[in-house]
């Protein structure tokens, strides 16, 4: 009997924790969560509080993302060669990357202030600290994130949830910043929506520096243009694809029109390559490739065969 009533006492248990854990918080819930210790490293550090919940709640997921989740890790920051702590493996930009794991989510926020106060982000020390429009856009300008639509996505989030309020030296308050009233309560617009759905995609450069993602499993045209602000012809056309071409899991997707040429001087091609594949590889245009190369458009190279990128070097 005792034996049955423990078993029961175990799943009853693991029933709790498996609801708990299937719970979303919520950007609301998140903010009243973390604003503490937001103002705590602004008042140390001189991030903005603003800042630093609205890169929390976007890079997280509100806390909501298996990084945050598993590894507390609330601001993607992924290993890099100082990192000498813990780490955690996912998918991102390439197949199991390395980031970092932290004991506890507060650990992640103290990173977060210190791994601001490299020298590329220095230029945002000099803006006022209530300039949050100003960070927004100098955080991407130094390179934290490679999507276009960052700063406004940070914007975004600041000004929806009033977080601006959190920036002033004189912030003193126990009430929560957004408030419960049906009344102030606004339908989420097109834009607000992407910021609760969190980046879907990985934003990339090829080497010569043309934006492009990886199509994931379920992707479709009409969710790239939401995301991207991009028409789909504008992706049939910067990817040489047919009108009826259907997004594969895997597939290189360019946001922007590929270049002339690439600074490779050419490509090797590989058994089964097309003359598309390298295109889609380096970043330049097909029909510039067939041309660079004295051949016609449709005509398939051989293996081993040698494909210009850019003019042939001449021979003094």
């Amino acid at each position: 009997m005792r034996i049955k009533q423990l078993g029961l006492t175990i799943w009853m248990t693991v029933g709790i924790l498996l609801l708990s854990f299937g719970q979303n918080q919520t950007p609301q819930e998140y903010i009243e969560k973390w604003k503490e210790v937001a103002i705590e490293k602004m008042k140390i550090h001189k991030i903005p509080a603003s800042i630093t919940l609205a890169q929390g709640i976007l890079e997280s997921g509100s806390g909501n993302s298996k990084l945050a989740r598993l590894a507390n890790n609330h601001f993607g920051i992924k290993c890099h060669s100082s990192w000498t702590g813990e780490t955690f493996y996912q998918d991102d930009d390439e197949k199991d990357e390395c980031f970092r794991k932290y004991k506890s989510a507060s650990e992640s926020y103290e990173d977060h202030a210190y791994f601001l106060k490299k020298s590329r982000y220095q230029p945002l020390f000099l803006l006022d600290i209530t300039d949050y429009s100003g960070w927004a856009h100098g955080l991407k300008k130094a390179g934290y994130a490679t999507n276009p639509k960052y700063p406004k996505l940070l914007i975004s989030i600041i000004e929806r949830y009033n977080l601006s309020e959190l920036d002033s030296e004189n912030f003193i308050s126990n009430e929560p910043l957004v408030s419960t009233k049906k009344k102030d309560k606004k339908p989420l617009s097109e834009n607000q929506e992407t910021i609760t759905l969190q980046f879907q995609h990985s934003v990339s450069k090829t080497a010569n520096l043309v934006p492009f993602i990886i199509i994931k499993k379920n992707d479709s045209y009409e969710k790239l243009e939401k995301e991207f602000t991009i028409r789909k012809w504008q992706i049939i056309k910067y990817n040489d694809l047919k009108k009826n071409h259907k997004l594969t899991e895997g597939e290189r997707i360019f946001l922007k029109p590929k270049r002339c040429k690439s600074k490779e001087e050419f490509h090797i091609v590989k058994a089964g390559e097309t003359m598309r594949d390298i295109s889609q590889l380096y970043g330049v245009k097909l029909k510039r490739i067939y041309k660079r190369n004295g051949l016609d458009e449709g005509v398939v190279p051989k293996q081993g065969q040698r494909i210009y990128l850019r003019s042939k070097k001449k021979v003094s």
